[in-house]
């Protein structure tokens, strides 16, 4: 009995021994685990922030830092080397698009005089033609070019979006004036319902620029003796800026990619434009945290919707 109650003795010690050296291992193992996500959150951190970062620890295989470290540190190189490129290529493009609209915008000033002169001349019926064609084509040849660098400016990040207080009503005005002469050239009647005091943080000029490039769609592609509604909503998150037309519509299979690059629909070539208006406007609305959505029927016209944040300030 008593060698028998020795040996439960050594059993029990035994595993009591065991036990804790599982803890003290358990221990340690939650230690290198507590290190391993500081270092991991710190290497995060740098990356991210675009900080120098020097890697001081000293590093040893045999620890999980020292399994993944280095991989952390050949990509903290390679971001950087990929922020740097960035930030350059977008000098070299600020640099092009300036270069560009600076060359632009002497030739185009001179045909426009050269223009003027030749209207101060006696020209036959022909000439007169060509004269219109002319200017025509010198006005879509400007479109053009400033829709490009918009365009481009945009996405290069060269222009930055500067939210501030503004009048929405204000905002509203200054886009729809400038289609009423393209609206009543095809006697369409333009009816707008807004609040005149509704204040909202946005970028008072590119949403101006995302209103008219919708509300130039709905003239162009609608018929003379037509109506458009622009009517604004503030709700709780957003607010809802709608343009509404009775022109031709736009098929359901068509609605996602008007918004996209250089897009025009088939039967609409004829129109003057680029397909990039609706692009910009959802990028604007993008870079505000807000977007676009349209709701159509073909033969019964389009609804635009665009959505600006409406967080009242305290």
């Amino acid at each position: 009995m008593d060698w028998m109650m020795g040996i439960g003795g050594l059993v029990v010690f035994a595993s009591a021994f065991v036990a804790a050296g599982a803890v003290r291992k358990s221990m340690k193992m939650k230690q290198e685990v507590d290190l391993f996500a500081d270092q991991v959150e710190e290497a995060i951190e740098q990356i991210l922030s675009g900080k120098e970062w020097k890697e001081t620890t000293e590093v040893t295989e045999d620890t999980l830092w020292g399994k993944c470290g280095e991989k952390f540190w050949q990509l903290y190189r390679v971001w950087n080397r990929k922020e740097a490129d960035a930030l350059l290529e977008k000098r070299q493009m600020k640099a092009l698009i300036s270069d560009i609209s600076h060359q632009t915008k002497t030739p185009l000033a001179n045909m426009k005089l050269y223009q003027e002169f030749l209207q101060e001349e006696a020209l036959s019926e022909k000439g007169k033609e060509f004269l219109n064609c002319l200017e025509e084509q010198t006005g879509k040849l400007e479109f053009l070019l400033q829709s490009m660098i918009k365009m481009s400016r945009l996405e290069t990040g060269i222009i930055q979006i500067q939210k501030e207080r503004e009048n929405l009503y204000q905002t509203l005005t200054a886009a729809v004036s400038q289609i009423v002469p393209a609206a009543a050239q095809k006697e369409i009647e333009l009816y707008v319902e807004c609040e005149e005091n509704m204040m909202l943080d946005y970028d008072k000029k590119w949403t101006e620029e995302a209103i008219f490039n919708v509300l130039d769609n709905a003239v162009k592609y609608t018929s003379a003796g037509g109506k458009i509604c622009v009517t604004v909503i503030r709700q709780e998150i957003f607010t809802k800026i709608s343009v509404q037309d009775n022109g031709k519509g736009i098929r359901l299979e068509r609605q996602a990619e008007i918004f996209t690059r250089f897009y025009r629909e088939p039967e609409v070539h004829v129109q003057n434009g680029v397909g990039i208006g609706l692009y910009l406007t959802r990028r604007i609305l993008e870079l505000q945290n807000g977007y676009i959505e349209v709701h159509s029927e073909i033969g019964k016209g389009s609804e635009f919707c665009l959505y600006l944040r409406s967080e009242e300030r305290r």
